[in-house]
């Protein structure tokens, strides 16, 4: 079935309402990606994960027109755009988010030249199957431009919230992201949807995000996965930064039938820092697969690179991590951790740092570990009155809470605690009580 979905979603997107200011882009990306093939277990990058479900299920239809439930975080003080089954819903989006934001459809020729410039530009021509498919099937996206100098008094929030269908159907989101010298913002990119009911199906999710942080400038920038459980969704994100810029990622992913996240970094200017934090919890007989790769390509720059996971049930994760120092790149600090826990004994992670050494003047690091939980610990607690299912969840809470409690936005957190309590099976009151101090 691997040929019959490239040509599948090939048909798709040749059968789109192309821009004609983006042709180019998409007749690069149909030609790419009808010479591609669907990576095999034998294929490096996707050794641990597989992607027959994804291929068996055809996702040969276009996304339908409907409103979507987008989810509201209580207390977030931030300008809200909806963008349902990959169209923009102006009805639910805040008027300050929708002038933040320019849509593709929508663009002036001065904006236009803008976005030309960069589409495509910061992903570079790195090979990936599925950005290419998105630039296939490119006819809208958003643009976010942070003038020179602005600081976003509020924080963006983008929710891509998808219903499900009759038929399975295909998504793709297109997201770029520029800040100018000395400009600050924070933008949360927030993935959500609807589970199957009553013989619906649901949906494959391909989300392309590229961002340029200028010279000087800083980008907060939160990536939440959060759809239903038999969704699939498969993102790229490609991050430049620049002179003294500095990145703070924060990327969650709670597990689906499929979810792959590959996340690129490339330091391309001295005294740039990037700090990413993730978290991911799959359960039941979820798929989830995170490869990070940080390209150091010159000097003065530093990274700082946390991710967890808390497998579940028979779940299954991959966590790929690598740092690439350049042989310019002296005066590299670089660390990467990566902790799991493993709450059942048919769980499962595949972890791999990776360092690429090719300066002589640089201090790096890394590291992996996997473990269950500490049964003394889970003793101490059950000693003092904690049922064993309470205890469960207060330990893991402590294994990912100091990455939760570095959350910039409070409201943000508070509003994750009970989200992912839900992943051990909690919906009570204990969830709502979980807060940073754990």
């Amino acid at each position: 079935m691997a040929a019959e979905f490239i040509a599948q979603q090939l048909e798709l997107a040749k059968g789109i309402s192309p821009l004609a200011w983006l042709e180019s882009t998409n007749e690069r990306g149909q030609q790419a990606f009808a010479e591609a093939t669907v990576p095999t277990r034998k294929t490096e990058d996707w050794k641990y994960t597989s992607l027959y479900n994804l291929t068996e299920t055809g996702f040969a239809n276009s996304a339908p027109h409907a409103q979507a439930h987008a989810p509201v975080v209580p207390g977030l003080q931030a300008n809200r755009l909806v963008v349902a089954n990959g169209e923009l819903d102006t009805s639910a989006s805040d008027a300050a988010a929708l002038e933040l934001v320019v849509r593709f459809r929508d663009a002036r020729p001065e904006q236009q030249e803008a976005i030309r410039e960069l589409l495509g530009n910061v992903k570079g021509e790195r090979g990936h199957l599925f950005a290419d498919l998105n630039d296939a099937s490119i006819n809208d996206g958003l643009f976010v431009l942070v003038e020179k100098n602005q600081r976003l008094e509020h924080p963006l929030h983008i929710v891509y919230a998808n219903t499900v269908g009759d038929a399975p159907f295909t998504v793709n989101t297109r997201l770029l992201i520029a800040l100018e010298q000395g400009s600050d913002a924070t933008i949360i990119e927030h993935y959500a949807g609807d589970d199957t009911v009553d013989g619906k199906q649901n949906n494959f999710t391909n989300a392309v995000t590229e961002i340029r942080v200028g010279d000087n400038a800083k980008l907060v920038h939160y990536r939440m996965q959060l759809m239903a459980e038999s969704a699939f969704h498969i993102g790229g994100t490609f991050i430049d930064l620049q002179r003294d810029s500095r990145y703070e990622g924060f990327h969650l992913g709670l597990g689906s039938a499929l979810t792959r996240n590959d996340i690129i970094v490339n330091h391309n200017v001295g005294g740039s820092h990037c700090e990413m934090n993730g978290v991911y919890v799959p359960q039941n007989k979820q798929v989830i697969d995170f490869h990070t790769c940080v390209e150091h390509k010159a000097a003065h720059c530093t990274t700082d690179e946390v991710f967890r996971g808390i497998m579940n049930d028979k779940a299954k994760a991959t966590f790929n991590g690598r740092i690439h120092i350049h042989p310019d790149a002296q005066k590299t600090l670089a660390e990467l951790s990566n902790k799991n826990l493993l709450l059942t004994n048919t769980a499962e992670i595949n972890t791999k740092p990776e360092l690429e050494i090719y300066a002589d003047d640089v201090q790096c690091a890394h590291g992996a570990t996997v473990a269950q939980l500490e049964e003394k610990a889970r003793f101490y607690l059950q000693s003092r009155g904690i049922s064993a299912a309470d205890a469960e969840v207060m330990l893991s809470f402590g294994f990912i809470n100091e990455l939760l409690n570095g959350l910039n936005d409070e409201a943000l957190g508070l509003w994750l605690r009970p989200q992912l309590a839900k992943r051990f099976g909690r919906d009570d009151d204990l969830s709502a009580q979980l807060s940073g101090e754990l």
